[in-house]
């Protein structure tokens, strides 16, 4: 079986779908994942000279999958046009740019159509090249369990068995629930093949125990488990990192999730790089750097 660790830009940019779900779990719990805003270059050294978009600048310390978060904001239905990159016509063709598979964040509920879980925007996007479709939900969208369930369910009998599908919470996002083994178990159900939760410390009452107990029987019922970063604390000094990244480690989760909330849409890049180095060490956490270029 491959690991994610094992492959190359190319490589990566070419992994979607199941076989990308099944290469992290091979990978035992040593996949970085980097969510950004899409419409965002953080680094724009002049009005006149390049810039750098948020995914290139994650990709350059160590992620090894980029997520997309709020994609309507740079999609029209047809294409795509990212500050930085201009405009290209598919997600196969930004895969093949920045090195990596790309993954969407898709939401149920009142938001943006484009943005929306439905049939027609998975669809689209996973026919569009998308390597992975995360359903979640944004602070203050008032997403519930049922509702990514229900999603869930719907993406699933539309798309097949063969795409990636992601499906959890990071936060509350609005609404209050606690985050149950039976809430995350039902995910598994309904056609998740990955099941996000957030890290222990990162959300009140999330502890390493609870915590392990649900990795455990997300993993039990056959799908792989992402650990999230999704409360501002992808902006903390990096002295965090140990803790949360071997308390992930402790329980389990294969793939580890930094997300989008310090410098404009996008986590800190030193939190991430020392993220990667506590859970991979130096060795792999260079190989990836130094194999961001197409050789």
């Amino acid at each position: 079986m491959t690991r994610i660790l094992d492959l190359d830009r190319d490589a990566l940019a070419a992994l979607r779908g199941r076989d990308l779900t099944a290469a992290v779990a091979e990978s035992e719990g040593r996949t970085v994942v980097a969510e950004v805003f899409a419409d965002r270059a953080a680094l724009a050294f002049s009005p006149t000279g390049p810039a750098v978009h948020n995914m290139e600048l994650m990709a350059a310390f160590g992620a090894d999958v980029l997520i997309l978060n709020m994609i309507d904001r740079v999609w029209d239905g047809e294409r795509f046009h990212f500050p930085g990159l201009g405009t290209v016509p598919d997600l196969a063709a930004l895969a093949d740019r920045v090195g990596r598979p790309i993954g969407v964040n898709l939401e149920p509920g009142d938001v943006p159509r484009l943005r929306r879980a439905t049939t027609d925007s998975a669809r689209r996007l996973v026919d569009s090249g998308a390597a992975l479709l995360t359903l979640t939900a944004n602070p203050s969208t008032a997403g519930t369990f049922t509702g990514l369930t229900r999603a869930t369910r719907e993406l699933r009998t539309a798309l097949g068995p063969g795409a990636a599908l992601w499906t959890g919470k990071m936060h509350h996002a609005g609404h209050r629930e606690r985050i149950t083994t039976n809430r995350l178990t039902a995910l598994v159900d309904a056609g998740a093949d990955g099941v996000i939760i957030p890290l222990p410390g990162t959300l009140p009452g999330v502890t390493r125990e609870s915590a392990a107990e649900a990795v455990a029987a997300v993993q039990d019922a056959g799908a792989v488990v992402m650990g999230a970063i999704g409360t501002s604390q992808e902006g903390a000094h990096t002295t965090v990192v140990p803790q949360l990244a071997l308390t992930a480690k402790e329980i389990g989760v294969d793939a580890h999730h930094i997300g989008d909330c310090f410098l404009p849409g996008m986590g800190d890049p030193e939190l991430l790089y020392a993220y990667s180095v506590a859970i991979r060490g130096r060795r792999h956490t260079w190989t990836r750097m130094a194999l961001n270029t197409r050789r």
